[in-house]
């Protein structure tokens, strides 16, 4: 039913993007960036009946409408079997033996949870190392003779461009 909403809401988004312009066929029920209920029936009410004239725009605000409806009832399910599952397992709490809870609450959510949280912790520490090491071969990527021979060739340099000035030290 999640999925289910989410593909409502996708499409709701998709059909907004695309028809939501300024000379889009949503824009007159567009209220501050969002279409709600009340303006979508504003802008069926304004449009009148349909006709030739206002025929596409008055499909689009239908199925728009449409969508919305089906997104509640989907969202009015949800919550309904969200609570009747909350219901079945506190119904089976009594039932279960204070290790087939430890079990749930440990073993299943929190060392779950606790992976997911060292993996990622993991994966950032690996990150910054990758990072780092990548930092230390660009900085250490010309050896030390090789750059002390271009310090004296540009050490030469600076002085003979000091001496053509006639700069003294």
């Amino acid at each position: 039913m999640e999925a289910q909403a989410e593909t409502l809401n996708a499409r709701m988004d998709e059909l907004r993007e695309e028809h939501g312009g300024e000379e889009g066929l949503l824009s007159n029920a567009i209220d501050k960036q969002k279409i709600s209920k009340k303006s979508l029936q504003t802008a069926i009410k304004e449009l009148g009946k349909r006709n030739d004239d206002n025929a596409e725009e008055y499909d689009m605000l239908l199925s728009y409408k449409k969508l919305i409806e089906n997104e509640v009832e989907v969202q009015t399910k949800i919550k309904a079997s969200t609570a009747d599952l909350e219901k079945k397992v506190i119904a089976q709490y009594p039932k279960m033996t204070i290790d087939e809870i430890k079990t749930i609450v440990v073993d299943k959510k929190w060392m779950h949870s606790m992976e997911q949280r060292i993996k990622t912790e993991m994966d950032n520490i690996s990150h910054r190392l990758t990072q780092r090491i990548k930092e230390l071969a660009e900085r250490y990527e010309t050896p030390l003779p090789q750059l002390a021979n271009n310090v004296s060739d540009l050490t030469s340099k600076v002085e003979n461009h000091l001496k053509q000035m006639k700069f003294v030290w």
